[in-house]
């Protein structure tokens, strides 16, 4: 194999073992985090400042400003988070994405295979799943320096190939050269953190006088200024058919980037002079990797605080960019409301969104429910329609949710304790879709009713209106005990269930008391069975419900904490 095809394999596969470390390393770091995770997500809906905290924690967690940045598209897309929040937070991913830089530009190469080894230790020997985490992170930290030094030891000969000097010499006396450079980069690799990780290994090679560096700070920063304005269009695509205030929100991760590299890329001399001035001294290559990470810090850093007071701003010119008018890719109703398959890999975030879809399939079934009243002694037919629609929707979103439990069961990136909350979840859901459904017969039962020439007495639709008010009363209860209303009292809501079991008995005497006294048409004992058994089934459902929220399974276990 010849001396070209050595680096560039090198390369590809250092680059390779470097990305799979890092998001292996995020994926663990998830793990281990749980349920704090939802703690740094209730910084969200916060004031800036802590917007601004919340997102350099959680791109911390996440290795991916790409990815906290997607997360926020995805609670905007919901209307769980406002369009200045999410703009806080994209600023705040920014800073927290230079933390993979600083990590890098630590010399850690003599104990690389200690860190591996240490990693596959822990998570080989523990049995406790957070420990075993802990470990695979470690393990996942040593992968991420493997391909470091990969990289930077197959990029060693290029310092003496007078070709590869000579282009390099353009790019560093070009600045916008190097801004196409680094931009190009990120979009092939879609992860700016390992583009910056090759420039740093790169730019510690010496050049050919052996001492200096082979592209000098002066010719990284306008690299590192293209990465960053790279890394915005995995934003761009993720807001593409989302509602106008999620495309605003990709938009203004690229005002924030491309404004501050327009602003920096006329520093870049002086810039690189101050970055030079407050870290560590030595020799060009040894401290340039350092420098690298200081100058990333730094620009995000400055950028932030130049956003953080004209946020107000940055939302008047992602309006203008995206204006108010005909909706692109609006959801139909029949759609999810909250979901976002792109959050799959972010399970904290996946299933906050998961457990807002759930209740709001809660809340079509109890309109579904309200609209089981009767009007001189029938069932509008507008009613019926409504039903019968809201049915269609449900069964719809039923199958969304369960695809999207699929898809995080069968990814692996759950904890125990969030796949033992999910299954509750899905308890939950399969007893709300159950009522939702019994509604729809009770409705068709009684829509027959109505076009017959057979009729219920008054006092067969008073008791008939009865029921079904107190199964509403009862299923708006088990809901809010589910939404985790910790002033529920559920053995009361035990209780009134019996109720309706008692109801639903004394209902049956008395029609066959008032069909023996010719009251009632004997042909309408079928469907008035109909009726009763699925109310009595209904009620079963509502006992299930009850019983989740007995086990303390409710969505408030998902949602952020305040």
């Amino acid at each position: 194999m010849n001396e070209t095809m050595k680096i560039i394999f090198g390369l590809v596969g250092g680059l390779a073992i470097f990305i799979y470390g890092m998001n292996m390393m995020s994926e663990c770091l998830q793990k281990a985090a749980g349920e704090k995770m939802k703690k740094i997500l209730a910084l969200l809906t916060k004031n800036p400042i802590l917007g601004v905290l919340a997102g350099a924690l959680t791109t911390a967690v996440l290795q991916s400003s790409s990815a906290t940045t997607v997360m926020t598209i995805g609670f905007v897309s919901a209307g769980l988070m406002s369009l200045p929040q999410a703009i806080s937070i994209i600023l705040g991913a920014n800073i927290g994405t230079t933390m993979t830089a600083q990590i890098i530009a630590f010399k850690i190469t003599d104990y690389i295979y200690l860190f591996i080894f240490a990693g596959f230790l822990i998570s080989f020997i523990s049995k406790k799943e957070k420990v075993k985490n802990i470990g695979q992170t470690i393990f996942a930290f040593g992968l991420l320096f493997l391909g470091i030094e990969t990289m930077g030891d197959v990029m060693k000969p290029l310092a003496s190939s007078a070709f590869f000097v000579n282009m390099i010499g353009k790019v560093s006396h070009i600045p916008i050269l190097g801004v196409c450079v680094g931009a190009v980069m990120t979009l092939v690799v879609q992860s700016s953190s390992a583009t910056i990780a090759v420039l740093q290994n790169f730019a510690a090679q010496a050049g050919p006088d052996g001492v200096t560096s082979i592209i000098g700070l002066a010719g990284a920063i306008p690299i590192l200024l293209g990465d960053n304005i790279g890394t915005t269009i995995t934003a761009v695509l993720a807001s593409i058919g989302q509602p106008k205030d999620a495309r605003r929100t990709a938009f203004a991760h690229c005002v924030f980037n491309i404004s501050g590299a327009i602003l920096f890329l006329f520093l870049v001399k002086p810039y690189a002079a101050l970055i030079q001035f407050i870290s560590p001294k030595g020799n060009e290559i040894d401290v340039i990797s350092r420098q690298i990470a200081n100058a990333h810090t730094g620009f995000n850093l400055v950028m932030t605080l130049i956003w953080i007071p004209l946020i107000p701003l940055m939302v008047k010119i992602v309006m203008k960019l995206v204006p108010d008018g005909k909706e692109m890719g609006t959801k139909a109703l029949e759609n999810p409301k909250y979901l976002d398959n792109k959050l799959i890999a972010q399970p904290a975030a996946a299933l906050q969104l998961v457990a807002k879809e759930v209740m709001y399939c809660a809340k079509l079934v109890d309109e579904m429910i309200g609209k089981l009243q009767y009007r001189n002694g029938k069932i509008d037919k507008e009613n019926a329609e409504l039903v019968e629609e809201k049915a269609k929707i449900l069964q719809k979103l039923y199958a969304s949710v369960n695809d999207c439990f699929a898809s995080l069961y069968s990814g692996g990136v759950l904890t125990e304790e969030q796949a033992s909350q999910s299954a509750g979840m899905q308890y939950i859901l399969c007893d709300i879709d159950r009522i939702g459904q019994l509604t729809r017969e009770i409705m068709e039962t009684v829509a027959k009713q109505n076009k017959g020439k057979h009729k219920y007495s008054k006092d067969a639709l008073k008791e008939l209106k009865k029921a079904m008010e107190q199964i509403q009363m009862i299923y708006g209860s088990c809901i809010q005990a589910i939404s985790g209303d910790v002033n529920m009292d559920i053995k009361e809501l035990m209780r009134q269930k019996e109720d309706i079991m008692q109801l639903g008995e004394k209902m049956r005497k008395n029609h066959i008391a008032r069909v023996g006294k010719g009251k009632c048409d004997s042909k309408l004992t079928i469907p008035f069975n109909d009726v009763l058994h699925n109310i009595d089934r209904i009620g079963n459902s509502c006992v299930n419900l009850v019983e989740v929220a007995k086990e303390n399974v409710t969505m408030q276990a998902f949602f952020a904490e305040d």
